[in-house]
C-alpha cells in the first residue's frame, strides 16, 4: 500500500504572484510577534499600487514571530519568511533577505513599526527616477522628528553618529539608520565583502562602496515603539567598536577579531577586580586568589564572547559546557605562546614592553585563531 508522506499538503503547483515584485522590503526580526502583522497592513495601505514583496527574516524569535509571519504568508503571497536557526544579528539578516531577492530595488526596515513606511514609495521615486543608488531615511536632516530615541540610546546614537563622520569621514547626517532604500545591485556588488557582525549594515555599505553610491536623505518621523522591548544594549556599542576600527585599519583585522580583544580587555579589568576581592576581603593566599580571579576572568571572556564576538554561533546547553573546556584549554595554550615569545624577545634585549605586548598579541590571535575553529565553529 502506497503512502502519502505529506496527507495535508496541496496538490499541484502553488500559484505564484502575476506580477514580479518591483521592491523587497527586508524586515530583520526578533521577538516582533506583535508587530509583524500590523506592519504587513501598513505596508499595504502605503505600497498600494506597486508591485512590491515583504520578507521577513526572523532569528528564530522564541515569541514565535517565524510562526506569525508563516500564517501571513499562507494568505498573502506578498509575504515570505526566512528563519534562521543558529545564526543571530541584524545585518547578517539585512544581507541574507536582500540576497534572497530578485527585485531591482531593495528597502530595509526594522518590524517595530519606529520606521514610516509611508516614505517607501517617495524613496522609491528618487532611484528608478535615476537621482540615487541609495536613499536613506534620517532621524537627524532637517525636517526630522525623533521622538523614538530614548535616552541611552539617543546618547549612543549621536556618539557613534559623530564617531563616524569624524574618523570615517562619512558625511552623512544618519549613518546608523536602518531605514533605507537601495538598488539591489549595488548591494550585491558588494555583499562579500560586508560584515554579518552588528548591528547596523547602512554604514557598512556606504564605507565598502568607496563613494561609488549616489546617496541622498529624506527626513521623516522616527515613532515610538508600537510593543515589545528595544533590541538596544551594551553588545551594539562592542559592535559598533568594532566595525569602527576594522574600518580604520582598512579590513586587515576584521570586526570579530576585535570584539574578541574588546572582551579580553575586560576580562583583564574581571580578574583584577577578583583578584582584589580575594585578597582584601577573603585573606586568601595570593596563588589561591589570582587562581580564583583566573577562572572568573576565563568565565567571563567565554560568556561574553559567546554573546557578542560570536553572537551568530552562539552555544546553548550542553555545548556551552564542552565550548567552555575548550575555551579554557585554548587560553592555556595560548598563555604558553604568550610567555614564550615574551620571554625570547626579552632575552634578546628588547624592552620590556615591546616583549610583554608582541606576547599578548600573540596569545590573542592564537586564542582568537583557535576558538573561531574549534570552539564556535560555523556548523
Amino acid at each position: 500500500m502506497s503512502v502519502t508522506p505529506f496527507p495535508n499538503a496541496p496538490r499541484g503547483p502553488v500559484p505564484a504572484p502575476a506580477v514580479a515584485p518591483v521592491l523587497s522590503v527586508i524586515i530583520p526580526t526578533f521577538n516582533e510577534a506583535q508587530n509583524v502583522a500590523e506592519l504587513v497592513a501598513r505596508l499595504e495601505r502605503a505600497l498600494d499600487g506597486l508591485a512590491w514583496e515583504a520578507i521577513i527574516v526572523d532569528d528564530n524569535s522564541p515569541d514565535g514571530t517565524s510562526a506569525v509571519a508563516k500564517a501571513l504568508a499562507a494568505k498573502n503571497p506578498r509575504v515570505r519568511c526566512l528563519r534562521r536557526l543558529g545564526r543571530r544579528g541584524l545585518a547578517g539578516a539585512c544581507l541574507e533577505g536582500i540576497l534572497s531577492s530578485s527585485a531591482p530595488y531593495i528597502a530595509v526596515i526594522d518590524g517595530d513599526l519606529q520606521h514610516d513606511e509611508g516614505l517607501l514609495p517617495k524613496m522609491l521615486k528618487r532611484l528608478t527616477d535615476d537621482e540615487a543608488d541609495l536613499v536613506v531615511g534620517s532621524r537627524y536632516t532637517q525636517g526630522t522628528v525623533a521622538d523614538g530615541l530614548g535616552g541611552a540610546r539617543s546618547a549612543y546614537s549621536h556618539t557613534a553618529t559623530g564617531l563616524a563622520q569624524k574618523l570615517l569621514g562619512i558625511n552623512l547626517s544618519d549613518p546608523m539608520s536602518g531605514f533605507f532604500m537601495a538598488r539591489r545591485d549595488c548591494v550585491e556588488r558588494v555583499a562579500g565583502h560586508l560584515s554579518p557582525i552588528g548591528f547596523k549594515i547602512l554604514l557598512d555599505l556606504v564605507l565598502t562602496s568607496q563613494g561609488h553610491l549616489r546617496v541622498v536623505e529624506e527626513p521623516y518621523t522616527f515613532r515610538e515603539r508600537h510593543s515589545g522591548e528595544s533590541k538596544f544594549d551594551l553588545r551594539i556599542g562592542l559592535e559598533f567598536l568594532g566595525l569602527l576600527l576594522a574600518k580604520l585599519t582598512g579590513g586587515i583585522i576584521d570586526s570579530r577579531f576585535l570584539l574578541f580583544a574588546l572582551v579580553g580587555a575586560t576580562g583583564l579589568v574581571v580578574n583584577m577586580v577578583a583578584l582584589k576581592i580575594g585578597l582584601a576581603t577573603f585573606d586568601l593566599p595570593f596563588s589561591v586568589a589570582q587562581s580564583v580571579a583566573t577562572f572568573a576572568a576565563l568565565v567571563s571572556n567565554f560568556l561574553l564572547n559567546n554573546a557578542t564576538t560570536y553572537r551568530d554561533r552562539r552555544l546553548k546547553g550542553f555545548s556551552l559546557v564542552t565550548g567552555f573546556l575548550g575555551f579554557c584549554a585554548i587560553g592555556a595554550a595560548g598563555a604558553i605562546s604568550n610567555v614564550g615569545l615574551a620571554t625570547w624577545m626579552y632575552s634578546n634585549h628588547s624592552v620590556w614592553w615591546v616583549a610583554g605586548a608582541a606576547g599578548s598579541v600573540m596569545g590573542a590571535l592564537w586564542n582568537y585563531l583557535m576558538s573561531s575553529q574549534f570552539v564556535w565553529r560555523t556548523r
